[in-house]
């Protein structure tokens, strides 16, 4: 079991009129935002930096936190408000979204503890982590 899933001691009373019970157990769900990744090097540099990239989600996954990701394509198309189409995005590199994972945990703190194992760092990028606001549909 993921060692940042075992419950905090945080009581948030369930949404359900069906029971008036406490969950004391309560985890989150993040979403990882990675960005800022330029890829240089050799095929061999960049073989390496990959199979890092794979421990790292098997890693997460053995321990229970990861619920899904995968790295995004660098092209894309914009949408503006106006229902405009062009093709995009226009950030600067530094800013650009490479990919996302999907984890859970107990809270922010523990995901961004789950965030300095990630290899973007080796290569100059950055985690945004972002809770996921629950809808109750």
């Amino acid at each position: 079991m993921c060692p940042l899933r075992v419950a905090s001691s945080v009581i948030v009373p369930k949404q359900s009129h069906a029971s008036s019970k406490q969950e004391t157990d309560y985890m989150a769900e993040f979403v990882m935002l990675f960005r800022g990744d330029q890829p240089q090097g050799s095929a061999d540099q960049m073989q390496k930096r990959m199979q890092r990239w794979g421990e790292w989600m098997k890693e997460l996954k053995a321990q229970g936190c990861f619920k899904g990701g995968q790295p995004l394509e660098r092209g894309g198309q914009v949408v503006t408000r106006q229902k405009t189409i062009t093709d995009g995005p226009f950030a600067e590199a530094k800013d650009l979204i490479g990919g996302f994972m999907l984890i859970e945990v107990r809270d922010l703190a523990a995901a961004s503890e789950v965030a300095k194992g990630c290899p973007i760092f080796d290569s100059g990028g950055f985690v945004e982590v972002r809770p996921v606001m629950q809808m109750n549909m």
